[in-house]
């Protein structure tokens, strides 16, 4: 695990409360496992791993997300959310086929919707050009996926596009 993933993990760890994890799993439904931290937690220790790792490119970003990702904890995957939502400046049309996999293996409304709303969205209004048509191509064929996670996220973009 990467230093930064070491980071998130360990803060989100004692940042969580088995009561609080108990009280999510049972109000989510989902077969993830979760830490106990709250929504504000999962945030503050985003802001502050960027504090420390100040200059992260695209590349590491985009593998530092992959690597909260990999594990399934609700806490872990909704970092590497914060993550994308707070660097989406520096994502392109080539980065749809990983999130793409997220929205994918979402199986929660709170992890694939800031996903759809929060980095997609904002992804594709600012491309143009064959990179905006590459994307829109891409979301045309998830809303003919049978995930229904993808269709969800087509159907929630397509209107915002046309």
């Amino acid at each position: 695990m990467s230093a930064a993933a070491e980071f998130v993990d360990a803060a989100l760890q004692r940042e969580g409360d088995g009561y609080r994890a108990e009280d999510a799993k049972t109000r989510l439904g989902s077969e993830l496992r979760f830490y106990g931290a709250s929504v504000g937690a999962v945030r503050g220790t985003i802001r502050d791993m960027r504090q420390r790792y100040r200059h992260l490119t695209h590349d590491e970003v985009t593998a530092l997300s992959s690597e909260l990702w990999a594990e399934p904890v609700f806490e872990r995957r909704l970092a590497a959310v914060v993550l994308l939502q707070s660097n989406v400046s520096l994502l392109d049309n080539s980065d749809l086929t990983r999130i793409e996999g997220f929205v994918r293996d979402a199986p929660l409304t709170a992890l694939a919707d800031p996903l759809t709303q929060d980095v997609i969205r904002p992804l594709l209004d600012r491309l143009d050009g064959v990179a905006r048509q590459r994307a829109l191509a891409v979301i045309a064929r998830w809303s003919h996926d049978e995930n229904p996670w993808l269709r969800r996220a087509a159907e929630t973009i397509i209107p915002h596009i046309q």
